[in-house]
């Protein structure tokens, strides 16, 4: 460990982004934990996320952004803005990420998801920091995938000998008794003595960033908030609750549709122009501090991804998850397990889909049992939990070099 800073501890995370929101808010919510509860700790974030200066950060947090890339419906990857081949621009984000671990010297990596980063571009910096000594941590979601999927995956990403070779912990930001995100995969026993639960990161209206800039025009409060979350898939969503407000003009409670930055303008443009039709329902495309928006919700309609999953949690608000089967099987996973434990409602749109069964839904919301009827210990005790793993890790003793773990 550094002599020359011995009191100060410097966290580095890595989040690969090239869709949505989830990665991003969802590292950026630990980074804040971190600072907050250690005034003795500064976190570099490294992502490839377009909108993260639309976000406030703590003192003491600060970001690197690398060039964007995007996946396209065929699978493949793009630069997301420059006018170069996706390799180029694969080197480039490498050669960013690399010299700026060399330079910032963490004392603890955190990769959020992909074990070696997109195309392997973290590879060469894990490397790196196992001959410094450097702890090196995974984050995993609660739900990755179905097995049968995410098994050809991790194997074409090389997933499994990297969680043996290179990570001393890996922390799964749910409980065992909700999901084993790595369920189904032949995982050395070596790998799973490194999985660590967390429980679920919690959320709160911040107090020392600005509140939100919106106040509803249109629509009173309390209202049914409505978020597709990053947006980019949330069409089908969003148009059935809208078919409900459009065929039923007696809903107890005004929709206040949040449809994210990722939408696709001309659905936009279409929602909105239904949206004028309607005194009961306003919509807007983006606010950084969601959270103050939901303190003011009667229940949330949502897709059912990981943070907006924490955020019902952690404001204790009834919900309805209508969630998306593809490409992942994950927020529909996550749901019908959620639905089991009583957490929440579940509209599956594949089970039928007509403006009647959302309008029952929105009529019912209020009436629904809250999270906080349901008593799982240590539901969300995730960044406590980040807080106390971190101090550990920073703190020890590092080797000089690390022995790669022997696959069992």
């Amino acid at each position: 460990m550094r002599t020359s800073r011995d009191s100060n501890y410097r966290v580095l995370m890595y989040s690969h982004d090239t869709f949505g929101l989830g990665h991003l808010r969802r590292v950026r919510a630990i980074a804040h934990a971190l600072v907050e509860a250690h005034k003795d700790v500064t976190v570099l974030i490294m992502t490839g996320s377009s909108i993260i200066g639309s976000f406030d950060f703590r003192t003491r947090v600060d970001f690197v952004r690398v060039p964007g890339v995007i996946k396209l419906r065929n699978g493949e990857y793009t630069s997301l803005k420059l006018h170069m081949n996706i390799a180029e621009t694969l080197k480039i984000r490498e050669s960013i990420i690399h010299h700026t671990a060399e330079a910032f010297d963490p004392d603890l990596f955190i990769v959020d998801k992909e074990p070696l980063g997109l195309h392997s571009e973290v590879e060469s910096t894990l490397q790196f920091l196992n001959e410094r000594g450097t702890p090196c941590v995974l984050g995993l979601r609660d739900v990755m995938d179905e097995p049968a999927l995410l098994e050809p995956e991790w194997k074409r990403k090389r997933a499994i000998p990297a969680l043996s070779n290179y990570y001393d912990e890996i922390w799964i930001y749910g409980l065992p008794q909700f999901c084993d995100p790595l369920e189904g995969l032949q995982i050395p026993k070596s790998v799973r003595r490194k999985m660590i639960y967390t429980g679920y990161l919690p959320r709160k209206e911040p107090a020392d960033l600005p509140a939100s800039s919106f106040t509803p025009s249109k629509i009173e409060k309390p209202y049914i908030m409505v978020t597709p979350g990053g947006g980019g898939d949330g069409e089908e969503m969003v148009d059935w609750v809208l078919q409900a407000y459009e065929q039923d003009r007696q809903l107890p409670y005004p929709a206040l549709v949040v449809l994210g930055p990722f939408m696709p303008a001309e659905s936009q443009a279409a929602f909105r122009q239904r949206a004028e039709l309607l005194d009961d329902v306003e919509i807007i495309t983006f606010d950084a501090h969601l959270e103050h928006l939901i303190v003011d919700a009667v229940g949330m309609v949502a897709m059912g991804g990981y943070n907006t999953f924490c955020e019902i949690l952690s404001f204790d608000k009834p919900a309805v998850i209508v969630p998306r089967r593809y490409p992942r099987r994950e927020q529909f996973i996550r749901a019908e397990r959620a639905q089991e434990l009583g957490l929440l409602r579940m509209l599956d749109p594949q089970a039928g889909k007509t403006a009647k069964d959302m309008a029952t839904a929105l009529r019912q919301l209020p009436q629904q049992n809250r999270p906080s009827d349901v008593i799982i210990p240590g539901l969300l005790d995730g960044l406590e939990s980040v807080n106390l793993l971190t101090r550990r890790l920073v703190t020890r003793e590092r080797p000089t070099v690390r022995v790669a773990a022997a696959q069992e």
